[in-house]
């Protein structure tokens, strides 16, 4: 290894004294061109590799770049989504609470408006529970509408909330009439989650899919006149005392979130208050 050293400093000594005889004696520009032979390729290999570090340092900038972009634009998307789903649901909120506040007023009884904050699920919605309790004075069995028609009535009062049993709990029934034909019978609700109208097969003969029941004021708990539903279906028992129809509900108990507790009298004729009452 000290051989080698003592090699390498002498070649670069006789290099050296060579290039300055060359010089001294007029060779100069044949020196710069033994010079420049040995020095232009490795000046040539290091510009290009100097382009291609500085070009895949710029391609890994443009890179970051790129991502830090699309990150910014998913970020902005997604809360420009979020801000256009919070508009409309407060255009919803804002109808829903204007055609309740509208029929609150045209109704001729005395209501108290409440909002659902819990549902009770076993299948279907069985009950629902509004913001309305004691400290509002509501009383048990007292009738629950929305702008919809018939939600059910109120069967347990809590000091700031109560539980709403809704048409669809298999404990429900409610006496009701066909309106296109008058017919009375017992709406009630079905184990499977459904409601059905129960008729004496003598009065319901001309009853047809898409006929609207409405409560028909019977025993003093329901005001008369509030939709029920329409017949989505007949069965048809044959010679069988009663006969039931299908109803499909004129309120979405699922998606309700808005309803008027009755507090007053409830005596009146509500059919000519909702639009498919009549």
């Amino acid at each position: 290894m000290r051989i080698r050293k003592v090699a390498l400093l002498l070649s670069l000594v006789a290099v050296c004294l060579l290039l300055l005889t060359l010089q001294t004696r007029g060779y100069a520009s044949r020196a710069g061109d033994l010079v420049a032979l040995v020095t232009t390729p490795v000046h040539a290999g290091l510009a290009r590799a100097s382009r291609a570090a500085l070009g895949v340092w710029t391609t890994y900038l443009d890179w970051k770049n790129v991502r830090a972009e699309n990150r910014r634009l998913r970020e902005e998307n997604q809360r420009l989504r979020v801000e256009a789903l919070r508009v409309t649901e407060t255009d919803d909120e804002n109808r829903r609470l204007r055609h309740l506040l509208a029929l609150q007023e045209r109704l001729p009884l005395a209501t108290l408006s409440g909002e659902v904050i819990a549902r009770e699920w076993g299948g279907w919605v069985r009950a629902l529970t509004v913001n309305r309790g004691r400290g509002d004075r509501v009383a048990r069995m007292t009738a629950v509408i929305s702008p919809e028609g018939l939600v059910g009535r109120i069967v347990e009062v809590r000091a700031g909330a109560a539980i709403v049993q809704v048409l669809t709990d298999p404990a429900s029934t409610v006496g009701a009439h066909v309106v296109r034909t008058r017919t009375p019978g017992i709406v009630e609700g079905d184990p499977r989650g459904t409601i059905r109208f129960k008729y004496m097969a003598r009065d319901g003969a001309s009853i047809q899919t898409g006929d609207l029941l409405v409560t028909s004021g019977q025993g003093g708990l329901f005001p008369r006149g509030i939709p029920i539903g329409r017949v989505r279906a007949i069965d048809d028992r044959g010679s069988a005392l009663f006969h039931y129809a299908v109803l499909e509900p004129a309120v979405d108990f699922a998606r309700v979130d808005e309803v008027l507790v009755v507090t007053g009298p409830t005596g009146q004729d509500l059919t000519a208050y909702f639009p498919t009452g009549g």
